[in-house]
């Protein structure tokens, strides 16, 4: 059953309108009763309802964030770049993953209709929320990270992938790669897109040619980068490099490659796309393409905290710069000597 108001007072041995002036963070509320009652709404789950609330949007100083869960490998850096804006400001933030499925989302429901937030930091779990619309035109301030589906009616903060892709491919081409292999991300993922493009761009600007047989679509699983390489070994024409669209499928190509007896940078060199911790600790450590991942999430909370204080919203998505970091994966044997695990940044500029 959920849990009422009448419950946590009960629990919380005070009456509900005290709890509902915590809720309100009125200051007529001694500090030792609240955080009492504040103990007994974490423990019990409790949402308050918006009766309960009673504010207007935008006085929770508290802001809300859903992700698609909490094990994807740059999400750690996304939200300690949200969390550093937010509280510095002297917000709260409410995180809510969809990890599980229709119940996360029922419970991020609930939140909403209780005004638990005055604005809301989506990194959007795909085909979750259907009702993203309907909220922003509600009135609650939306702005979403790395939105994959190119939603142009909201505020966004992204990295630059096409950018991202061309650097990729210039990279390769500077190391005498010309049989450019490439594993991308889901085919309906608008950075999927954008990074094949820069990445096609900067190999016809080279005078060449991608093989359409040597572009295969993946999962951004390692497993997909695995079953991918495999496939272009088996069947396909001959590559000397692979860009994959992520770190975890680099890191799958790299062990196809391994299953298959060829050398990495000797045989076919490969870049990633991410730079997760995993990059510089894969065999042998991976050259890829960083995504400022905390900078976005310091990027978003920003743009949010500007429109709850009156800022109009941008017309455009907010692009961060992406940036080369040159590994082993790409090295000649002579370059890896007396080289830093960690790799050395090389800036580009935006193409």
């Amino acid at each position: 059953m959920r849990v009422t108001i009448a419950e946590v007072a009960r629990r919380a041995r005070v009456s509900k309108t005290t709890v509902s002036r915590v809720l309100n963070n009125k200051a007529d509320v001694d500090a030792a009763t609240a955080i009492r009652v504040r103990e007994v709404i974490a423990a019990t789950g409790y949402i308050p309802s918006a009766g309960a609330v009673g504010l207007a949007r935008g006085v929770t100083r508290t802001v809300g964030m859903l992700v698609p869960g909490l094990t994807w490998p740059w999400m750690g850096e996304v939200l300690q770049g949200v969390a550093d804006v937010v509280e510095s400001k002297g917000y709260g933030l409410l995180l809510s993953t969809a990890n599980r499925g229709p119940d996360s989302l029922e419970e991020f429901s609930r939140q909403v209709s209780a005004k638990a937030f005055d604005g809301l930091l989506l990194v959007e779990p795909p085909d979750a929320v259907r009702h993203l619309r309907v909220l922003h035109d509600s009135g609650l301030p939306v702005v979403v990270i790395d939105d994959r589906g190119r939603r142009p009616a909201f505020p966004s903060v992204g990295t630059d992938n096409r950018q991202g892709g061309a650097m990729a491919a210039r990279h390769l081409l500077e190391t005498g790669r010309t049989r450019l292999a490439t594993v991308t991300g889901p085919r309906d993922f608008g950075c999927t897109a954008d990074r094949l493009n820069g990445f096609n761009e900067a190999v016809l600007d080279a005078g060449l040619t991608l093989d359409s047989r040597l572009i295969i679509e993946g999962d951004f699983t390692s497993e997909s980068g695995e079953a991918a390489i495999l496939q272009l070994l088996h069947s396909g024409p001959e590559f000397d490099a692979v860009f994959a669209h992520n770190d975890l499928t680099a890191a799958g190509v790299l062990a196809g490659l391994r299953k298959a007896g060829r050398s990495v940078p000797g045989d076919v060199a490969v870049v990633g796309f991410d730079d997760i911790p995993l990059a510089a600790h894969t065999q042998p450590p991976l050259t890829t393409i960083r995504q400022p991942l905390r900078q976005m999430g310091e990027t978003a909370a920003g743009l949010l905290l500007d429109r709850l204080g009156g800022a109009p919203q941008p017309d455009e998505p907010v692009i961060v710069p992406t940036s080369l970091v040159v590994r082993d994966s790409t090295r000649s044997v002579q370059e890896t000597v007396s080289t830093p695990e960690s790799g050395t940044l090389r800036e580009e500029s935006p193409t």
